[in-house]
């Protein structure tokens, strides 16, 4: 793994289970769950890794969980909406079971209120300014209507390469036009412990997928799970993709 110290050094890379286009690099980053000072370290590494290694194009891929249980949901949110630092960067966001809560509680569903609330949905409603004796009815109120239009409009998925981005994983077998909002951004098992992989055009894809915290990234011919507990005081890890090669930056997590 490399640390915040990556500065101009060169990324440590090694054979990945996957392949992107020539010319083409993506730095996917895990769940970052409201926690925003290393959010904002990671953008930093990032920063100086394109510096020392230009490309002609680079995607930073956020997979989703931006929100909950971290210290600033709103500074998460307000950044990922922002462009990235370096100019021409790309910028994804995937939807994550979280946002997904939030956005069937602020439109007044009662049982998703109370999950949300459960995992954490309290801490983003207070990043926004929300006070101990805040009605649900005033929650929609408190979120700005852009970073919740921004939220509610994240795609589930995103394909480059032989690489499928999604939040959660996939139902191992089912080809990927089957599958369905929840499989994508909720499913651990079978997935975490299937050795099926994903049908695709020729060769498996290989899913890259937060959801499931583990102490160190994960790389296995079908999978690359990148949650690695940066609200449980792990680490924020971005999976570094280029050609047929990986590499891994981590800053702390909170």
């Amino acid at each position: 793994m490399v640390s915040d110290r990556l500065a101009t050094a060169r990324l440590a890379t090694c054979a990945a289970p996957g392949f992107l286009p020539a010319g083409e690099r993506i730095y996917a980053v895990g769940d970052i769950h409201g926690c925003v000072a290393a959010m904002d370290a990671l953008t930093q590494v990032i920063a100086a890794d394109l510096a020392a290694r230009p490309v002609a194009r680079a995607t930073v891929l956020h997979i989703g969980d931006l929100i909950d249980r971290g210290p600033d949901s709103a500074g998460v949110v307000a950044r990922a909406m922002a462009p990235f630092p370096v100019p021409g960067v790309r910028v994804v966001v995937l939807t994550g079971n979280h946002e997904a809560m939030m956005e069937r509680a602020l439109a007044g569903e009662k049982r998703a209120a109370a999950g949300w609330l459960a995992f954490g949905g309290w801490d983003t409603l207070a990043s926004w300014g929300a006070k101990p004796d805040a009605g649900r009815c005033d929650w929609a109120g408190l979120v700005p209507s852009a970073a919740r239009a921004f939220l509610a409009s994240r795609p589930v998925l995103h394909r480059a390469g032989s690489y499928v981005f999604v939040h959660a994983g996939v139902r191992p077998g089912v080809a990927l036009i089957r599958q369905t909002r929840e499989d994508l951004t909720t499913i651990r098992e079978p997935f975490l412990s299937s050795t099926e992989g994903l049908p695709g055009w020729g060769r498996p894809w290989v899913v890259v997928h937060g959801h499931t915290p583990e102490a160190t990234a994960t790389v296995t011919p079908r999978r690359i799970g990148i949650d690695t507990g940066a609200v449980l005081g792990g680490m924020l890890t971005a999976a570094v993709l280029e050609a047929d090669r990986i590499g891994f930056i981590q800053v702390p997590g909170a």
